[in-house]
């Protein structure tokens, strides 16, 4: 157990908040990966693009493995009632909420971005 300035923590909050760290952690780095993509593709790093791309192509297999949802959701869904968009992570309910559609696009559109700096760059 965890000891706090207000008095003693469950363990349920200790995991959850765990939890929560943890999937903002991965959060971030994925949602720094989905800018850099574009970043690094228009500065013509074609290299730093295609790792960034792979990064994020990994948690897209992820999660149409776990069908669209993070797993760590899932986890965190065990130690609290609390349904709202972001109770397992550590955002703005409004972010937490249009997450996938708002880095979906950074994702695609820097693909799109990278395939065309590709092709440019040529042979």
């Amino acid at each position: 157990m965890l000891r706090t300035a207000l008095g003693r923590r469950t363990s349920s909050t200790a995991i959850l908040t765990a939890i929560k760290i943890a999937h903002t952690i991965i959060w971030g780095i994925l949602a720094a990966c989905a800018v850099a993509i574009s970043v690094f593709a228009w500065c013509g790093n074609l290299p730093g693009a295609a790792l960034a791309i792979g990064i994020v192509s990994i948690e897209v297999v992820v999660l149409v493995l776990n069908r669209l949802r993070c797993p760590l959701t899932a986890i965190a869904a065990r130690y609290t009632r609390d349904r709202r968009a972001n109770f397992d992570i550590y955002l703005p309910e409004w972010l937490a909420r249009h997450t996938k559609a708002i880095f979906g696009t950074l994702y695609a559109g820097g693909i799109i971005l990278t395939l065309a700096r590709w092709q440019l760059a040529g042979p």
